[in-house]
Protein backbone atom coordinates (compact mmCIF):
# COMPACT_ATOMS: atom_id res chain seq x y z
CA UNK A 1 0.00 0.00 0.00
CA UNK A 2 2.86 2.17 0.83
CA UNK A 3 6.55 2.24 -0.14
CA UNK A 4 9.00 4.78 0.73
CA UNK A 5 11.85 4.95 -1.37
CA UNK A 6 15.28 6.14 -0.70
CA UNK A 7 13.45 9.37 0.85
CA UNK A 8 15.48 12.55 2.20
CA UNK A 9 14.24 15.70 3.08
CA UNK A 10 16.74 18.87 3.59
CA UNK A 11 15.13 22.24 5.19
CA UNK A 12 17.52 24.91 4.59
CA UNK A 13 17.96 26.07 8.69
CA UNK A 14 19.36 29.80 9.86
CA UNK A 15 22.65 28.22 10.31
CA UNK A 16 22.85 25.89 6.99
CA UNK A 17 20.49 22.93 5.55
CA UNK A 18 19.16 19.86 7.73
CA UNK A 19 18.52 16.61 6.84
CA UNK A 20 15.26 16.12 8.35
CA UNK A 21 15.10 12.76 6.84
CA UNK A 22 18.01 10.90 5.48
CA UNK A 23 17.60 7.65 3.09
CA UNK A 24 13.94 6.71 4.60
CA UNK A 25 12.80 3.06 2.76
CA UNK A 26 9.77 1.95 4.06
CA UNK A 27 6.98 -0.72 3.55
CA UNK A 28 3.63 -0.63 5.07
CA UNK A 29 1.32 -3.55 4.31
CA UNK A 30 -2.07 -2.67 2.71
CA UNK A 31 -4.48 -3.38 6.30
CA UNK A 32 -2.54 -3.06 8.70
CA UNK A 33 -1.69 -0.64 11.70
CA UNK A 34 2.28 0.89 11.28
CA UNK A 35 3.37 2.55 13.81
CA UNK A 36 6.90 5.15 13.45
CA UNK A 37 7.67 5.71 16.52
CA UNK A 38 11.08 8.04 17.87
CA UNK A 39 12.04 11.23 20.02
CA UNK A 40 11.06 14.78 19.48
CA UNK A 41 13.09 16.19 16.63
CA UNK A 42 13.74 12.53 15.27
CA UNK A 43 11.89 13.04 12.20
CA UNK A 44 8.58 11.23 12.29
CA UNK A 45 6.18 14.16 11.56
CA UNK A 46 8.40 15.16 8.29
CA UNK A 47 8.14 11.87 7.73
CA UNK A 48 4.35 11.43 7.64
CA UNK A 49 3.82 14.59 5.77
CA UNK A 50 5.65 13.23 3.07
CA UNK A 51 3.35 10.35 2.72
CA UNK A 52 0.80 12.70 1.66
CA UNK A 53 3.34 14.50 0.42
CA UNK A 54 2.68 17.66 2.23
CA UNK A 55 6.32 17.95 2.63
CA UNK A 56 7.10 17.32 -1.06
CA UNK A 57 11.47 14.68 -0.60
CA UNK A 58 14.10 16.25 -1.80
CA UNK A 59 14.88 13.13 -3.78
CA UNK A 60 13.16 9.28 -3.53
CA UNK A 61 9.84 7.92 -4.26
CA UNK A 62 6.38 7.85 -2.44
CA UNK A 63 4.19 4.97 -3.76
CA UNK A 64 0.73 4.68 -2.44
CA UNK A 65 -1.63 2.59 -4.33
CA UNK A 66 0.92 1.97 -6.92
CA UNK A 67 1.28 5.47 -8.03
CA UNK A 68 4.45 7.58 -6.89
CA UNK A 69 2.76 10.88 -5.69
CA UNK A 70 6.30 12.67 -6.72
CA UNK A 71 5.19 12.16 -10.34
CA UNK A 72 1.84 13.71 -10.36
CA UNK A 73 0.74 17.19 -11.86
CA UNK A 74 -1.21 19.03 -9.24
CA UNK A 75 -4.88 17.96 -9.97
CA UNK A 76 -3.80 14.00 -10.07
CA UNK A 77 -2.55 15.05 -6.33
CA UNK A 78 -5.23 16.42 -5.25
CA UNK A 79 -7.22 13.10 -6.65
CA UNK A 80 -4.84 11.34 -4.63
CA UNK A 81 -4.53 12.65 -1.72
CA UNK A 82 -8.29 11.83 -1.55
CA UNK A 83 -7.50 8.48 -0.82
CA UNK A 84 -5.43 9.48 2.34
CA UNK A 85 -7.17 10.64 5.33
CA UNK A 86 -5.04 12.64 7.92
CA UNK A 87 -5.91 13.09 12.02
CA UNK A 88 -3.99 15.84 13.32
CA UNK A 89 -2.97 16.46 17.57
CA UNK A 90 -4.94 19.95 17.93
CA UNK A 91 -8.14 18.71 16.09
CA UNK A 92 -7.58 21.65 13.55
CA UNK A 93 -11.55 21.99 14.02
CA UNK A 94 -13.78 25.41 12.93
CA UNK A 95 -14.85 26.94 15.93
CA UNK A 96 -18.40 28.13 14.19
CA UNK A 97 -19.21 24.93 12.71
CA UNK A 98 -20.92 21.87 13.96
CA UNK A 99 -19.84 18.77 14.55
CA UNK A 100 -21.93 18.03 11.59
CA UNK A 101 -20.33 20.30 9.11
CA UNK A 102 -16.86 20.27 10.17
CA UNK A 103 -17.12 16.34 9.73
CA UNK A 104 -18.97 17.56 6.25
CA UNK A 105 -16.36 20.22 5.47
CA UNK A 106 -13.96 17.96 2.83
CA UNK A 107 -17.56 16.75 1.03
CA UNK A 108 -18.51 20.19 0.57
CA UNK A 109 -14.99 21.56 -0.72
CA UNK A 110 -15.59 18.64 -3.11
CA UNK A 111 -18.75 19.73 -4.29
CA UNK A 112 -21.37 17.11 -3.42
CA UNK A 113 -24.77 17.63 -2.49
CA UNK A 114 -26.33 18.37 0.69
CA UNK A 115 -28.01 15.13 0.79
CA UNK A 116 -25.23 13.10 -0.12
CA UNK A 117 -23.76 14.87 2.28
CA UNK A 118 -25.55 13.46 4.59
CA UNK A 119 -26.19 10.20 3.77
CA UNK A 120 -22.45 10.13 3.79
CA UNK A 121 -22.02 11.91 7.44
CA UNK A 122 -24.55 10.66 9.21
CA UNK A 123 -23.05 7.09 9.47
CA UNK A 124 -19.75 8.19 10.16
CA UNK A 125 -21.07 10.24 13.15
CA UNK A 126 -22.28 7.21 14.78
CA UNK A 127 -19.35 5.15 14.18
CA UNK A 128 -17.55 7.56 15.84
CA UNK A 129 -20.05 7.70 18.49
CA UNK A 130 -20.96 11.27 18.14
CA UNK A 131 -24.15 11.06 16.17
CA UNK A 132 -26.06 12.30 19.43
CA UNK A 133 -23.58 15.63 19.21
CA UNK A 134 -24.19 16.49 15.76
CA UNK A 135 -25.48 20.04 16.43
CA UNK A 136 -22.76 21.25 19.09
CA UNK A 137 -20.11 23.00 18.57
CA UNK A 138 -16.42 22.66 19.09
CA UNK A 139 -16.41 24.67 22.11
CA UNK A 140 -19.15 22.47 23.64
CA UNK A 141 -17.16 18.58 23.59
CA UNK A 142 -14.26 17.22 25.26
CA UNK A 143 -10.79 16.65 23.48
CA UNK A 144 -11.38 13.16 23.16
CA UNK A 145 -14.78 14.18 21.35
CA UNK A 146 -12.66 16.84 19.42
CA UNK A 147 -10.37 14.10 17.86
CA UNK A 148 -13.72 11.77 16.94
CA UNK A 149 -14.85 14.69 14.89
CA UNK A 150 -11.27 15.06 13.41
CA UNK A 151 -11.27 11.42 12.83
CA UNK A 152 -14.75 11.58 11.35
CA UNK A 153 -13.73 14.19 8.85
CA UNK A 154 -10.70 12.42 7.96
CA UNK A 155 -12.64 9.30 7.09
CA UNK A 156 -15.63 11.54 5.21
CA UNK A 157 -13.74 11.30 1.58
CA UNK A 158 -13.69 7.24 2.05
CA UNK A 159 -9.62 6.91 2.69
CA UNK A 160 -8.10 3.80 1.85
CA UNK A 161 -4.84 5.48 4.13
CA UNK A 162 -5.47 6.78 7.49
CA UNK A 163 -2.46 9.25 9.12
CA UNK A 164 -2.11 9.78 12.65
CA UNK A 165 0.31 12.26 13.81
CA UNK A 166 0.47 12.40 17.50
CA UNK A 167 -3.49 12.10 17.56
CA UNK A 168 -3.92 11.29 21.49
CA UNK A 169 -0.73 13.19 22.52
CA UNK A 170 -2.67 16.08 24.22
CA UNK A 171 -5.43 13.56 25.89
CA UNK A 172 -5.32 11.59 29.21
CA UNK A 173 -4.55 7.98 29.24
CA UNK A 174 -8.03 6.85 29.44
CA UNK A 175 -9.45 8.97 26.52
CA UNK A 176 -6.05 8.18 24.30
CA UNK A 177 -7.41 4.60 24.98
CA UNK A 178 -10.58 4.94 23.97
CA UNK A 179 -9.19 6.75 20.92
CA UNK A 180 -6.69 4.11 19.24
CA UNK A 181 -9.44 1.54 20.10
CA UNK A 182 -11.45 3.55 17.63
CA UNK A 183 -8.44 3.54 15.19
CA UNK A 184 -8.33 -0.27 15.33
CA UNK A 185 -11.71 -0.66 15.16
CA UNK A 186 -11.58 1.88 11.66
CA UNK A 187 -8.93 -0.59 10.79
CA UNK A 188 -10.77 -3.63 11.34
CA UNK A 189 -14.51 -2.62 9.88
CA UNK A 190 -13.39 -0.34 6.81
CA UNK A 191 -10.12 -2.24 5.79
CA UNK A 192 -8.16 1.08 5.95
CA UNK A 193 -4.18 1.03 5.95
CA UNK A 194 -3.47 3.30 9.59
CA UNK A 195 -0.03 4.95 9.40
CA UNK A 196 0.39 6.02 13.73
CA UNK A 197 2.88 8.25 14.63
CA UNK A 198 3.72 8.48 18.11
CA UNK A 199 6.35 9.37 20.58
CA UNK A 200 4.78 7.01 23.48
CA UNK A 201 5.25 3.27 23.29
CA UNK A 202 2.37 2.20 24.71
CA UNK A 203 0.36 3.73 21.96
CA UNK A 204 2.25 1.36 20.15
CA UNK A 205 1.29 -1.49 22.20
CA UNK A 206 -2.02 -0.97 22.20
CA UNK A 207 -3.14 -1.12 18.13
CA UNK A 208 0.19 -1.40 15.86
CA UNK A 209 0.99 -4.44 14.38
CA UNK A 210 4.02 -3.25 12.82
CA UNK A 211 6.58 -0.66 14.16
CA UNK A 212 9.35 1.68 12.82
CA UNK A 213 12.18 2.99 15.41
CA UNK A 214 13.47 6.49 13.33
CA UNK A 215 16.31 8.37 15.12
CA UNK A 216 17.88 11.63 13.59
CA UNK A 217 16.19 10.83 10.38
CA UNK A 218 16.78 7.45 9.92
CA UNK A 219 15.11 4.47 10.38
CA UNK A 220 17.13 2.13 12.60
CA UNK A 221 14.94 -0.31 13.82
CA UNK A 222 11.46 -2.14 12.39
CA UNK A 223 9.59 -5.39 12.32
CA UNK A 224 6.19 -6.80 14.13
CA UNK A 225 5.80 -5.09 17.52
CA UNK A 226 6.33 -7.86 19.68
CA UNK A 227 9.95 -8.81 18.21
CA UNK A 228 10.78 -5.54 18.60
CA UNK A 229 9.26 -5.34 22.75
CA UNK A 230 11.15 -8.77 23.28
CA UNK A 231 14.29 -8.33 21.38
CA UNK A 232 15.21 -4.78 21.16
CA UNK A 233 18.77 -3.92 19.17
CA UNK A 234 19.15 0.03 19.33
CA UNK A 235 20.33 1.87 22.00
CA UNK A 236 16.95 4.51 21.01
CA UNK A 237 14.22 0.93 21.33
CA UNK A 238 15.40 0.13 24.63
CA UNK A 239 15.29 3.81 25.95
CA UNK A 240 11.34 3.74 24.27
CA UNK A 241 10.32 0.34 25.87
CA UNK A 242 11.26 1.48 29.11
CA UNK A 243 8.19 2.95 29.55
CA UNK A 244 6.42 -0.19 29.71
CA UNK A 245 9.41 -3.14 29.80
CA UNK A 246 11.86 -1.51 32.38
CA UNK A 247 15.43 -2.17 30.44
CA UNK A 248 17.32 -1.39 33.60
CA UNK A 249 16.68 -3.78 37.09
CA UNK A 250 16.35 -1.77 40.35
CA UNK A 251 19.62 -0.95 42.18
CA UNK A 252 17.49 -3.46 45.51
CA UNK A 253 18.08 -6.52 42.34
CA UNK A 254 21.77 -5.58 41.77
CA UNK A 255 22.46 -5.60 45.20
CA UNK A 256 20.52 -9.01 46.14
CA UNK A 257 22.84 -10.57 43.09
CA UNK A 258 26.18 -9.28 44.68
CA UNK A 259 24.83 -11.02 48.34
CA UNK A 260 24.23 -13.93 46.39
CA UNK A 261 27.21 -14.03 44.30
CA UNK A 262 29.58 -13.50 47.62
CA UNK A 263 27.49 -16.74 49.42
CA UNK A 264 28.09 -18.41 46.30
CA UNK A 265 32.04 -18.11 45.94
CA UNK A 266 31.89 -18.99 50.31
CA UNK A 267 29.64 -21.94 50.23
CA UNK A 268 30.32 -23.41 46.46
CA UNK A 269 33.45 -21.71 45.17
CA UNK A 270 33.53 -24.72 42.16
CA UNK A 271 29.77 -23.19 41.26
CA UNK A 272 28.95 -20.74 39.07
CA UNK A 273 26.89 -18.05 39.39
CA UNK A 274 24.99 -16.15 36.51
CA UNK A 275 22.57 -13.03 36.35
CA UNK A 276 20.13 -13.85 33.42
CA UNK A 277 17.89 -11.63 31.65
CA UNK A 278 15.01 -13.60 30.34
CA UNK A 279 12.37 -12.33 27.30
CA UNK A 280 9.74 -14.41 26.59
CA UNK A 281 6.63 -14.32 23.58
CA UNK A 282 3.97 -16.53 22.31
CA UNK A 283 3.83 -19.84 23.88
CA UNK A 284 7.42 -19.44 25.34
CA UNK A 285 5.38 -17.70 27.95
CA UNK A 286 3.15 -20.55 28.98
CA UNK A 287 5.62 -23.09 29.15
CA UNK A 288 7.35 -24.59 32.69
CA UNK A 289 10.57 -23.44 31.30
CA UNK A 290 12.33 -22.80 35.06
CA UNK A 291 11.17 -26.02 36.51
CA UNK A 292 12.91 -27.92 33.66
CA UNK A 293 15.66 -26.48 33.79
CA UNK A 294 15.88 -26.93 37.75
CA UNK A 295 14.99 -31.05 36.75
CA UNK A 296 17.47 -31.27 34.08
CA UNK A 297 20.26 -29.80 34.55
CA UNK A 298 20.23 -29.56 38.80
CA UNK A 299 20.82 -25.41 38.29
CA UNK A 300 19.24 -23.24 40.75
CA UNK A 301 17.08 -20.40 39.89
CA UNK A 302 16.35 -17.95 41.97
CA UNK A 303 13.35 -15.34 40.22
CA UNK A 304 14.54 -11.68 41.13
CA UNK A 305 12.40 -9.87 39.12
CA UNK A 306 9.57 -9.56 36.59
CA UNK A 307 6.98 -8.38 34.56
CA UNK A 308 4.80 -9.70 32.33
CA UNK A 309 2.28 -7.55 29.59
CA UNK A 310 0.12 -8.84 26.61
CA UNK A 311 0.19 -7.01 22.93
CA UNK A 312 -2.82 -7.81 20.41
CA UNK A 313 -3.41 -10.82 22.86
CA UNK A 314 0.04 -12.22 22.55
CA UNK A 315 1.96 -12.65 25.99
CA UNK A 316 5.06 -11.22 26.60
CA UNK A 317 7.41 -10.44 29.41
CA UNK A 318 10.62 -10.68 31.37
CA UNK A 319 12.01 -12.17 33.61
CA UNK A 320 15.36 -11.35 35.57
CA UNK A 321 17.33 -14.58 37.25
CA UNK A 322 20.28 -15.91 39.40
CA UNK A 323 21.12 -19.10 37.74
CA UNK A 324 23.59 -20.98 39.96
CA UNK A 325 25.40 -24.27 39.76
CA UNK A 326 28.34 -26.28 38.09
CA UNK A 327 29.59 -24.20 35.17
CA UNK A 328 28.52 -26.57 32.37
CA UNK A 329 25.09 -27.01 33.71
CA UNK A 330 24.36 -23.48 33.90
CA UNK A 331 25.81 -23.31 30.35
CA UNK A 332 23.61 -26.39 29.50
CA UNK A 333 20.73 -24.45 30.46
CA UNK A 334 21.30 -21.02 28.83
CA UNK A 335 21.92 -23.27 25.87
CA UNK A 336 18.37 -24.69 26.22
CA UNK A 337 16.32 -21.64 26.90
CA UNK A 338 17.49 -20.42 24.01
CA UNK A 339 16.64 -22.98 22.17
CA UNK A 340 13.22 -22.80 23.02
CA UNK A 341 12.47 -19.31 21.91
CA UNK A 342 13.58 -17.48 24.97
CA UNK A 343 15.83 -14.33 24.52
CA UNK A 344 18.36 -14.71 26.68
CA UNK A 345 21.15 -11.41 27.99
CA UNK A 346 23.67 -12.46 30.83
CA UNK A 347 23.87 -9.55 32.85
CA UNK A 348 27.55 -8.70 34.61
CA UNK A 349 27.66 -6.55 37.38
CA UNK A 350 30.53 -5.31 39.63
CA UNK A 351 30.90 -7.22 42.83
Amino acid sequence: MIDLRGITQTYQGPQGPVEALRGIDLTIQPGEVFGIIGKSGAGKSSLVRVINLLNRPTTGQVIVGGRDLTQLNDAQLREARREIGMVFQHFNLLSSRTVFDNAALPLELAGMSKTDIRERVNPLLELVGLDHLADRYPAQISGGQKQRVGIARALASRPKVLLSDEATSALDPETTRSILDLLRQVNRELGLTVVLITHQMQVIKQVADHVAVIEAGRIVEQGRVLDVFTRPQQAITKSLIDEILPQELPVSVLDHVRKLTRQLATTAPDHAGRLLRLSYSGDSAYQPILSQLIREFGVDMSILHGQVDEIQDETFGSLAVYASGEPMQVRGAVEHLRAGGVAVQEVTIEI
